[in-house]
């Protein structure tokens, strides 16, 4: 038996130049610090790409979606690592009798190039999830400078995931 879900997690770039908000430092996304990226702005690191992936996760399984898991009214979760988020979503996703099956990941950014972090990205997701690096794809685009990501005031993500019954 299998199931799809999907997610989709959008945050704009901070808008002042500090290194520290909610303890977090620079732009993470899947799991991977950017060094040439300005930080997203959010309750916890707000990495748009591991928040996207929870919400497939969770959606899949009728689970709910992250806010509804560890919402932004929570001060446990300011400054939140999401792959912890994530890992914690991994584990609830096992104990309900299922795992990933596979992961498809598109972050939507017109500013920084990401490429050179592909490989790094599907890593620790497949590690976060607990997967086969063959399941787990990233890839990248830009919005041809339309909307706000083209007006470089953000990042989004969309996750498209199929998770397999465990024992069925």
């Amino acid at each position: 038996m299998v199931r799809m879900g999907s997610g989709f997690d959008v945050h704009p770039f901070r808008a002042d130049d500090t290194t520290e908000s909610h303890g977090q430092a620079g732009l993470r996304l899947a799991g991977v610090e950017i060094a040439s990226g300005p930080p997203l702005d959010g309750h916890s690191d707000a990495d748009v790409a591991v928040h996207a992936v929870c919400d497939a996760l969770l959606g899949a399984l009728a689970m709910g979606d992250l806010g509804s898991r560890f919402g932004t009214d929570n001060p446990e979760t300011a400054g939140a690592d999401s792959v912890q988020l994530l890992r914690t979503v991994v584990d609830d996703v096992a104990t309900a009798g299922w795992r990933l099956g596979n992961l498809d990941v598109t972050i939507i950014a017109q500013q920084p190039r990401l490429s050179g972090y592909r490989d790094a990205m599907r890593q620790a997701l497949a590690e976060a999830c607990n997967a086969s690096l063959d399941d787990v794809s990233v890839k990248f685009t830009t919005t041809d400078s339309l909307g706000f990501v083209g007006r470089g005031e953000g990042i989004a993500a969309w996750a498209t995931c199929v998770v397999t019954a465990l024992h069925r």
